[in-house]
């Protein structure tokens, strides 16, 4: 009688992939993808996108500010009230700013829609 083979077991991953779109001031998409719990600020300074961050991530400034698609905005935790002071000092700021380095990628967020703004002012840089 044959042995019963079976299958090997699946490879879990030990990290899921996050898809994201990033759509430049031009209109130019690009799709990139990052590890779960990657900053977004991070994942979108890795890729290119003219966000300086300038305070590292410590929101003292505006200039990571991005424009979340709206049907993705509720899908985000609320901004701190820190970070909505911030965003008062940004150019361009619409109902779905934030700053990107207060987002961290989750699989819940696989697929987000991220707009670069076209413009950038920082009133706390002299």
């Amino acid at each position: 009688m044959p042995a019963h083979r079976s299958k090997p077991p699946r490879l879990r991953r030990e990290y899921e992939l996050v898809n994201v779109c990033f759509i430049t001031a031009e209109g130019d998409k690009i799709p990139v993808e990052a590890e779960a719990g990657t900053p977004l600020l991070q994942l979108a300074q890795g890729v290119g996108m003219p966000l300086e961050g300038t305070c590292e991530g410590q929101m003292a400034c505006s200039t990571c500010h991005v424009i979340i698609a709206r049907d993705w905005f509720g899908k985000l935790a609320p901004a701190s009230c820190d970070e909505e002071d911030m965003l008062d000092l940004a150019a361009g700021v619409t109902q779905t700013s934030r700053l990107s380095c207060q987002i961290e990628l989750t699989d819940a967020l696989d697929g987000i829609v991220i707009q670069i703004p076209g413009e950038f002012n920082d009133m706390q840089i002299g």
